[in-house]
């Protein structure tokens, strides 16, 4: 993890990410390899990226999805992971969780402005939505990120990884 150049900050895993023990096992992580234009090799590369979520264990169920991290995960774990990462060029900030947490004032009001005005956070953080399958419908309203944003962050993750 020492050499990791990327950092891509998420949710906590899901009920099956959990189960399996391994990342973004699932719909959600095939979505971010796409979006991020790498392989699986790439991604599961700790030389090259470091996957760290906002909170290190399954949460549980709520009424309408899987619950919000555990705040005090970040707080305790995040400084110390990244203090370890001498090479880090990018952390990418995926969600509502990871930008409220590292952007704090500066995020808009709305994820969609958070994502639209991804410039301001550069060369530091990428900004993103989740890329899960329940965020279709944000996906379907915002035909732009796929038009204007991605493009942008596979260049950037192109440099970032060389």
């Amino acid at each position: 993890m020492k050499k990791a150049k990327l950092q891509s900050l998420d949710k906590p895993p899901g009920k099956a990410v959990h189960l399996s023990g391994i990342p973004w096992d699932d719909k959600s992580g095939k979505n971010l390899r796409k979006w991020l234009g790498i392989s699986d090799e790439t991604f599961y590369n700790p030389h090259k990226i470091a996957l760290i979520p906002m909170g290190f264990c399954y949460p549980g169920k709520g009424k309408s999805g899987d619950l919000p991290p555990r705040k005090e995960c970040a707080t305790l774990w995040h400084d110390q992971v990244f203090d370890t990462m001498k090479n880090l060029e990018l952390v990418i900030l995926i969600g509502t969780y990871a930008q409220n947490y590292y952007l704090k004032e500066t995020k808009k009001r709305t994820l969609t402005d958070t994502v639209k005005n991804y410039e301001e956070y550069l060369p530091k953080y990428f900004v993103l939505p989740h890329p899960s399958p329940r965020n279709n419908i944000w996906m379907a309203k915002n035909e732009w990120f796929p038009e204007n944003i991605l493009p942008v962050l596979k260049l950037r993750i192109k440099e970032v990884l060389g």
